[in-house]
């Protein structure tokens, strides 16, 4: 089984630690999303999908990427997200099944957020410190989950 993990990370790394974490744990190759192409889909049997979340939204690159996608048969994924609010946003998890991907999961947790308002509001930021080792245990957790499932 091959398997593959494409994220965009920004701000403050929080998505490309919990890609880096399931990656370890599922053996997976990891990409940043700028560094990917279209085929890299065809390649492999299961693939994740991760981002921040903005305005109940991963990326506008993942989204695009996502949305320029062939239909696929016989293609597992799963998704996984951080955010502000630490809450699972859903569009990634829709627009693969949109796409013929049998998902699997979602995982989401808190990150470190100094969007706008979070940065005025909570003095610097929004949950400071995550993902936290609790967060990237819980990661770790979901990936052994989706080797039971695939």
């Amino acid at each position: 089984m091959k398997i593959a993990i494409i994220y965009k990370s920004i701000h403050h790394g929080n998505t490309k630690k919990i890609a880096e974490v399931m990656a370890e744990t599922l053996k997976a190759d990891l990409f940043d999303l700028k560094d990917v192409n279209m085929d890299v889909i065809g390649k492999y049997d299961l693939i994740g999908f991760g981002s921040g979340k903005y305005f109940l939204r991963p990326h506008k690159k993942l989204r695009n990427f996502v949305e320029k996608l062939d239909n696929v048969d016989s293609k597992k994924a799963f998704v996984f997200s951080t955010s502000g609010d630490g809450k699972p946003m859903g569009w990634l998890e829709k627009n693969l099944s949109k796409k013929g991907f049998d998902v699997l999961g979602e995982f989401y947790c808190k990150g470190f957020d100094t969007y706008a308002f979070a940065k005025i509001i909570h003095r610097g930021g929004l949950n400071k410190g995550n993902p936290d080792e609790k967060d990237l245990e819980n990661a770790r957790n979901f990936a052994e989950s989706l080797k039971k499932k695939f």
